[in-house]
């Protein structure tokens, strides 16, 4: 492994065991690229390469996801296929909307069992707001802006279109989840279970963080790629 400017390197040549060593958040970024476990001594490169997964895409998610600070290198960016960068974050959506958002739900049931008629609604109108707002938020991502990306890949980009339309209306979606927190964290009565609350606060953060996360993917590497595949077509 190398250092630079105290961080490690990711390279092709690192055994994908070592990088899950490293920062074991990137678990969700295998799974959600279909690379399962049992990958034995083999390395980065190597895996990718079974998989039929874009090398500098994979470097690049993992990346992000272990660095706060991570600005892509123009080599990386090159080398990467948009296509690879989209299926995560379709993938990524499914994850939220089919799993986490479930899992989430269900936890925020059980803490507010004790409570009476009026928070229960308070706090179930809340996560019922933000998950329409994310649903909606990945739909425009899903029917305009990822069938965008393929097509330039194929040649056949919509005209009238850019990635800088979504750049410019890409907003956030963590308001309401950090006012649903505040409300779990401050405002519940002490009725509620504290393990079950914290179990909520911890899914919570953990959905929050991931977010936060997929969304720098988007802004810092699939905006800055398709830019400069627009630029090479212009």
């Amino acid at each position: 492994m190398t250092k630079e400017n105290g961080k490690i390197v990711f390279s092709e040549s690192m055994k994908l065991a070592d990088l899950i060593d490293m920062n074991w958040h990137l678990l969700n970024v295998l799974s959600r690229l279909d690379i399962g476990l049992g990958f034995r001594e083999n390395t980065i490169s190597e895996v990718c390469a079974e998989q039929g997964i874009n090398l500098n895409a994979f470097l690049l998610i993992c990346n992000v996801y272990t660095y706060d600070d991570y600005v892509p290198s123009a080599e990386l960016l090159s080398g990467a296929d948009p296509a690879t960068i989209v299926d995560y974050l379709h993938n990524s959506h499914a994850f939220y909307l089919d799993k986490a958002f479930t899992s989430l739900e269900e936890s925020i049931a059980a803490m507010v069992e004790p409570c009476d008629d009026l928070q229960k609604k308070i706090v179930a109108r809340f996560f019922a707001d933000y998950r329409a707002q994310v649903e909606n938020h990945f739909a425009y991502e899903e029917n305009v802006v990822f069938p965008y990306v393929r097509s330039l890949k194929d040649s056949t980009s919509r005209e009238g279109y850019t990635i800088e339309q979504f750049e410019e209306n890409h907003s956030n979606i963590d308001e309401t989840l950090h006012d649903l927190k505040n409300i779990v964290m401050k405002y519940l009565p002490d009725t509620c279970d504290t393990v079950q609350r914290n179990e909520v606060l911890y899914r919570i953060f953990r959905l929050e963080e991931d977010l936060a996360k997929h969304t720098i993917v988007e802004d810092t590497v699939l905006i800055p790629l398709v830019n400069r595949i627009e630029d090479s077509v212009k």
